[in-house]
């Protein structure tokens, strides 16, 4: 009997004893499972986190270089062109050093608008991507203003560098008459273009306001002393119907054409978007 009670007890104990080290171990299971589902929801917040970072930090610096265009776009470059428009047509007086506003021949109009044909083939101007019925209509409107402020520096450079009467305005009329007309027909990018521009100002600043201008006699002495001092200069005068202003119409006519390239070389082609 002492036996049989001795084993009923064992069985007894062991019976009270599995399921508690059953419950111990599922405990312990169960914790290391939430621990572990924890920290992996911590660290995809983290992850989470640091992508809302630097999303942010992209967006700030699109809406920075968005801000900067924009300022460069509809703000700068009218106000360069417009300034263009204004010293293009300025001369100073030689006698009285008084400044003179001349008007542009009707010639400066029309190279400016074979001028404006040549930008939309070079796709300098797209006109997709200025005017657009997807666009707001003030930013039409801003586009249409730096288009028209472009139009009015083409039509001063012109009026800059074409000589104002007699045999050279219309020897340098034609050579930029020409230079347009095969330029319409030829095949170039942007920055090409722009170069093939300035190559030609260039050459014509040149022509105007260094060799004619030292061409011209001075217009301080009289006739009797210019004649008898220097009779090829007056006779240069007399032949191409050369005007007289001061030297300071260079220095203008200079940064005029300066800053018309620098507007050129400024303009940002606009892509012209995509229905989705």
């Amino acid at each position: 009997m002492s036996e049989q009670i001795q084993i009923q007890n064992l069985e007894a104990k062991e019976a009270e004893d599995l399921p508690v080290i059953d419950g111990e171990l599922l405990e312990e299971t169960r914790d290391k499972d939430v621990d572990g589902e924890i920290e992996n929801q911590k660290t995809e917040v983290e992850s989470q986190k640091s992508k809302i970072e630097i999303a942010g930090k992209k967006q700030s610096s699109n809406d920075i270089k968005g801000n900067q265009k924009s300022f460069v776009q509809y703000i700068f470059l009218p106000a360069i062109f417009l300034f263009v428009a204004l010293l293009g047509g300025l001369r100073v007086a030689a006698e009285t050093n008084d400044f003179l506003f001349l008007k542009p021949a009707l010639v400066c109009l029309i190279f400016a608008a074979v001028s404006l044909v040549l930008f939309f083939r070079a796709r300098l101007i797209n006109l997709g991507g200025w005017f657009s019925e997807r666009s707001s209509p003030l930013k039409n409107a801003a586009n249409g203003a730096v288009m028209l402020a472009l139009f009015f520096a083409s039509v001063q450079i012109f009026n800059s560098l074409l000589p104002e009467r007699g045999l050279p305005f219309w020897t340098i009329g034609f050579c930029f008459f020409w230079t347009l007309w095969n330029n319409l027909f030829g095949e170039f990018d942007a920055r090409r273009l722009i170069k093939s521009l300035g190559a030609m100002f260039a050459l014509a600043f040149l022509v105007k306001y260094l060799i004619l201008a030292n061409l011209a006699a001075p217009p301080s002495e009289s006739l009797w002393q210019r004649v008898t001092e220097n009779p090829t200069r007056e006779a240069f005068t007399w032949l191409l119907d050369l005007p007289r202003f001061a030297p300071a119409t260079g220095y203008l006519q200079f940064f005029a054409l300066v800053f018309y390239l620098l507007g050129l070389f400024l303009i940002e082609p606009q892509r012209e978007t995509k229905n989705e």
